[in-house]
Order: C-alpha cells, then sequence, then structure tokens
C-alpha cells in the first residue's frame, strides 16, 4: 500500500496531530521493537498518551493507556506460560479480558479467542484440538472447565498482578499470533491464525472508509472474542482510543452506558441494532457520529430503519474470520441499495468467479474471492482455504453492480435448487424482512418431493402483532418467483442465536 496514502489518511484521522517530541520518539520506537500486534499498540498508545483513559467498563474498572501497561506486564511475568504456548481466554467483555489478551501477547505465546456460547463437550474439544496450555475465565465458566487442569479463573489474574513488582519487558523470541475461532455454526470450531500487521496499512484501509478519529470513546458491543470485537479493540489500541465495555450487550443499559461515557462510536453486530430500534423512540441514541457492524449479514430494511431514526450514521463492513474485511458499505451506500455490502477498501480486490475460475459479467451471481493484507494464515489443523490467483474464497456467493457495490447474495452451501432453479434463502429472508409485523427471520432449503428442495422460512412476530402463513406465501409470490415462495412457514417465539448473534440455522425445528 503507497505511503501517501496512509500518510494522508491518518493525518484525516487526527494521528499525525503534533505532540511532545519525546513521546513520539518512544512511540515509534516501541512499535519498532514490538511491531503491531496488542502488545506494540498498547506500547505506542502508552508512550504517546500515558495518562489518557484506555478502557472503562460496567464493573467499574478504569485504565490509563500507562495503568494497562502496567497491569499487563506484571501479569506476562506471573502467568505460567511462555512464548509459543497456547492460551485460551474465555471471558465476556471486560478491562481485565484486555488485560488477559496483552499479557499472553506480550510473552510470545498465542492467544486462543475462546466462544463464550460453547457447550462442556465443545469446550472440551476445542480444548484438546487447539492444544491448550492454559485457559483463563470468567467465573462462570467454572462447572464447565472442571475437568481441565490448566484452567485459571481471571479473578485469580488480579492477585497475581499485585504479586509482582513493576516490570519492564523485552520483546519476546517470537510474538504472540492471535487465533480466532470460527463461528460453528455448521459443525465443530476451527482455529483461523490471524496475521500481524505488518504497519499502518491494514488500519488505514478500513478508517478511510469508517472515519474513527484518534481519541474517539467507542463501547465494543461487539465480543471481544469474535473477529469484529477484536478488530475493534485492535483499531481502539492503534488510535489512542477510549474502549467502553458492558459484560453482556443490554439494549436500554448499553445505551445508558454510552450515554454515561460520552461514546460518539458504537462497534456492534446486526442483531443489537435491532434489539435498539426495539426501545421506545423516545430513547434516543447518544451523540453517536459512527455505528459500525459486521459479523452477520445486515438486512437492508433493518439498515433503512435505523438511519431513518438515527441519521445516516450506519457503516457495514463484510468480512470473515478467515479473509479479515472484503468490502465496506457506507451511509450513502447503504442508502443507494439498502442490502449491499459495500465497496472494497484501498488495497483491496474482490473478484466474482464461476465455478471454472473465470471472472462472471457484472450483474452476474458467482463465487466471491478477496484479497487484502491481513487474509488469515491457515487453519490450526493444517487446513487452509482455497486460493485463486493469491485471492481467497469467501465461501459466499454474490455480485457486483454497475457503481462497483458487492451484494452478498448467499453461501455456497446454502443455496438450494428447487425444480431447477438456484434459489438464495438470504433474498427471501431480505424480502420477509420488510414486512412491519415481522420482527426477525430465517429461511432454510429444506426436502421436498416434488421440486427437489423447498425454503422454509421460520419467523418472529413483533409483540401484538399477527401474520397468517398464507399472507407471507403471497407477499412472496408477489414480490417473487414462484419457486422463491416457503412451502413451511413456521412462527417462533425467538430465533436460535450463538453469542455473536448468528442464527444457528442447525437449531431450527424441523
Amino acid at each position: 500500500m503507497d505511503a501517501p496514502f496512509v500518510l494522508a489518511t491518518m493525518a484525516r484521522r487526527g494521528l499525525l496531530k503534533p505532540g511532545p517530541p519525546h513521546h513520539i520518539l518512544r512511540q515509534f520506537r516501541e512499535l519498532g521493537k514490538w511491531g503491531y500486534g496488542l502488545a506494540g499498540e498498547l506500547r505506542q498508545a502508552a508512550a504517546r498518551s500515558p495518562s489518557r483513559v484506555a478502557v472503562v467498563d460496567s464493573a467499574g474498572a478504569c485504565f490509563t493507556y500507562g495503568e494497562l501497561l502496567d497491569r499487563s506486564s506484571r501479569l506476562a511475568g506471573a502467568l505460567p506460560v511462555s512464548a509459543g504456548d497456547r492460551v485460551g481466554v474465555l471471558c465476556r467483555n471486560s478491562a481485565d479480558m484486555i488485560v488477559v489478551l496483552i499479557a499472553i501477547a506480550s510473552v510470545g505465546a498465542d492467544p486462543v479467542l475462546v466462544n463464550t456460547g460453547l457447550s462442556a463437550s465443545q469446550l472440551s474439544a476445542v480444548t484438546a484440538a487447539q492444544g491448550l496450555k492454559v485457559v483463563v475465565h470468567d467465573e462462570e465458566f467454572s462447572a464447565l472447565l472442571s475437568g481441565f487442569a490448566g484452567a485459571i479463573e481471571i479473578n485469580r489474574t488480579l492477585a497475581m498482578i499485585d504479586s509482582v513488582p513493576p516490570v519492564v519487558l523485552s520483546p519476546p523470541p517470537r510474538p504472540g499470533r492471535t487465533i480466532v475461532l470460527t463461528s460453528g455454526t455448521t459443525g465443530m470450531p476451527k482455529g483461523a491464525r490471524r496475521p500481524t500487521p505488518g504497519g499502518f496499512s491494514p488500519l488505514c484501509s478500513i478508517i478511510d472508509r469508517i472515519p474513527l478519529r484518534g481519541g474517539v470513546r467507542m463501547m465494543i458491543a461487539a465480543p471481544l472474542f469474535h473477529t469484529w470485537g477484536f478488530a475493534g479493540l485492535q483499531i481502539a489500541l492503534a488510535l489512542r482510543a477510549t474502549v467502553v465495555l458492558r459484560r453482556r450487550f443490554e439494549p436500554f443499559e448499553s445505551l445508558s452506558f454510552m450515554r454515561d461515557q460520552d461514546c460518539t462510536a458504537l462497534i456492534a453486530v446486526p442483531v443489537m441494532l435491532q434489539s435498539l430500534l426495539e426501545l421506545p423512540p423516545e430513547l434516543a441514541l447518544p451523540p453517536l457520529e459512527i455505528a459500525a457492524v459486521s459479523g452477520s449479514a445486515l438486512p437492508g430494511g433493518l439498515a433503512t430503519r435505523f438511519m431513518d431514526r438515527y441519521g445516516d450514521i450506519l457503516y457495514n463492513l463484510y468480512g470473515s474470520t478467515e479473509a479479515s474485511w472484503a468490502s465496506i458499505a457506507t451511509p450513502a451506500d447503504l442508502r443507494a441499495a439498502p442490502d449491499t455490502a459495500g465497496r472494497p477498501p484501498h488495497g483491496t480486490a474482490v473478484a466474482v468467479l464461476s465455478p471454472s475460475g473465470t471472472p462472471v459479467p457484472t450483474g452476474e451471481t458467482g463465487r466471491l474471492f478477496v484479497g487484502n493484507e491481513m487474509l488469515f494464515e491457515g487453519y490450526t489443523n493444517g487446513s487452509g482455504r482455497e486460493l485463486h490467483g493469491g485471492l481467497l474464497a469467501t465461501g459466499d456467493l454474490g455480485h457486483v453492480d454497475e457503481a462497483g457495490r458487492v451484494f452478498v447474495d448467499g453461501r455456497e452451501d446454502d443455496m438450494i435448487v428447487s425444480g431447477g432453479e438456484n434459489v438464495f434463502p438470504s433474498e427471501v429472508e431480505g424480502l420477509l424482512a420488510g414486512l412491519p409485523e415481522i420482527l426477525e427471520c430465517a429461511v432454510i432449503g429444506v426436502p421436498d418431493d416434488e421440486y427437489g428442495q423447498r425454503l422454509a422460512a421460520y419467523v418472529v412476530l413483533r409483540e401484538s402483532a399477527t401474520l397468517e402463513e398464507d399472507t407471507i406465501r403471497s407477499y412472496v409470490r408477489s414480490h417473487r418467483a414462484r419457486f422463491c415462495v416457503p412451502r413451511d412457514v413456521v412462527f417462533l417465539p425467538a430465533l436460535p442465536r450463538n453469542a455473536t448473534g448468528k442464527v444457528v440455522k442447525r437449531d431450527l425445528p424441523r
């Protein structure tokens, strides 16, 4: 990526403001020694702005960058791990979780971000598959880890920190590499090795499109164990921002906490926006300038409703654990085409290819491939994903319009063939989401004796709303081809979701 773009972006986002020369010198010296991972980004922030508040959480913790560095360095010296070890972190969002993550990285061990929604059997399998030496966990998960000898309750780390005098660490022989687990919505979660940024380029690719500024106060509502929540933390450290955290996202309480903490940015997943819209309109958001979402599909109707109420502040990043990012939709993109995934940011390439690997014409659906500086380094089990000309297969099908906007039509493994026609469940999901009576819905393919496969729609109605199955079928029939009409319509009190808000379709009743 070209230096002029990086410098211009950093200047626009307030990262090149003058400061004490010795602070600036120390800032770049720390980056040179430690690199651009968690440990290095914290050290550059502490060198430049040691007294700035780094993190505030709902449990009352409040650490400056200097304090965050001191606490993480002490813990690094006390944890029973060393360079190359894999260390699980099973925690909800908190300041202490950030201390733990940075401490692990500071000794050159690999933090493994563990989904808080895993069952005991899944957790046991993940612990074995990832070869975890230690798992640092919240108290609420103690029973799930009762059979694992390396479990350390996070409250114990407080005593560890107090037992170690102030320490200045040297860079480890190898940098710690973060491992993010895939969502596991279709099987056992796999560990994806995340690369360490090699400079400011990845940061600038994001903040060029999502206008986060240096020193911003941002609530990271997305779970920190998730790719998007973790990316929010990386961005925050690079921006010397103040991170605001709550253990759980509860709409009213989270809104109130954002207002109390003067947040101007929100990092969330789409289902959180839906829950905010369910609050009474008089409970307005604090004066947010940015609400950035990722992690699952953003229905076009939800994007429009959110911006109609709260203003054109919504940004949608389309990416994955393996690909990092592929495209970013700005408010202007979402106004022009509410169901778009946006455009590739600077330094990113997106290609739509046929099954044979040739580009498809503009507007036609094909397999989505993406290339950028932060493609994952493979799964921890030694497997990888398909590459074509240096571009990584996302596993999604989609198309690009004449304006260069990317649209995700569905997962490759979700598309069904009904009576010889290709049908994308996500297309019908987006259509049904526009009905005012429907709060949320999921659409999947099911076997059909006549057509091979047909769609089934699972619908959650808004409180006090009523809707008949035939009304839903008629609505789809009036807007789409007959093979898009769901054979089955099932009303549910709620959709089964994992801890990141994704619908777990295997748990839908059949």
